[in-house]
């Protein structure tokens, strides 16, 4: 794909949406540290019903490390892996307040020392919370930029460099959300819906469909008389 269809590609992206964010709800860095921990396999929708508890009663390192891993547990067992992930939260809270007086670190490195918090998490925090132009390449952003063209790689990290290096400057802050967006509703994994896709006609995806040539839905099936009867006969 050469730079001018990148840069039309997220220049359309923009026009749809100017200020994409996150699905995860925050009002802190804090709160979206947690946020994205909670979120490894497991959907922005749980875990904004779990944190909505959560928040309302311990939103700070030092609360949350009060509750201690079984008290924590209460508020996220809904959410998968939700163990592994309490014990990952005590330990970050307790770092947090012993090296970093409750504050979320703003370097790279510090940020991946924490337990639970890899490199795609890290970037999250750098981009969401802190303003950095990074892009944090889950399932969904490496499946669309290798689909579309975009930035193609075999591996997260060369797709998250690549990225990094062809997207245009002035869209790298917002392409890590315009990337999640677009893969969750519109380039999805088992069936891409690119007859209402912004960017069909840019795309390089050899077998994208146009809305010409997806077949059209074939019409339910007519009930057989005898359903008919046994419907009629249910309704009165």
């Amino acid at each position: 794909m050469n730079a001018r269809k990148r840069t039309e590609i997220f220049a359309r992206f923009r026009s749809i949406n100017p200020h994409p964010t996150t699905e995860l709800e925050y009002s802190t860095p804090f709160e979206l540290l947690i946020a994205v921990i909670l979120s490894a396999q497991a959907t922005d929708r749980s875990v904004n019903l779990a944190t909505r508890r959560l928040y309302a009663r311990a939103n700070t390192p030092a609360a949350i490390l009060a509750l201690g891993i079984d008290g924590l547990s209460e508020y996220v067992r809904t959410i998968g892996l939700y163990n592994s992930k309490a014990r990952n939260i005590i330990a970050t809270c307790r770092t947090l307040v012993d090296e970093y007086g409750g504050e979320v670190p703003r370097r790279r490195e510090e940020l991946e020392a924490l337990p639970g918090v890899g490199r795609k998490t890290a970037n999250v925090i750098l981009n969401t919370a802190f303003g950095e132009p990074t892009v944090a390449v889950d399932t969904h952003i490496f499946r669309v930029a290798n689909r579309t063209g975009i930035a193609t790689g075999s591996t997260v990290r060369a797709v998250e460099d690549k990225l990094l290096k062809l997207v245009p400057q002035e869209f790298l802050h917002d392409a890590h959300h315009w990337l999640i967006l677009h893969g969750r509703y519109v380039c999805k994994a088992r069936r891409p819906d690119c007859p209402h896709c912004v960017i069909v006609d840019l795309c390089e995806y050899p077998h994208k469909e146009t809305a010409s040539a997806r077949p059209a839905a074939a019409p339910p099936p007519r009930p057989s008389p005898a359903a008919r009867r046994s419907r009629r006969r249910a309704v009165r």
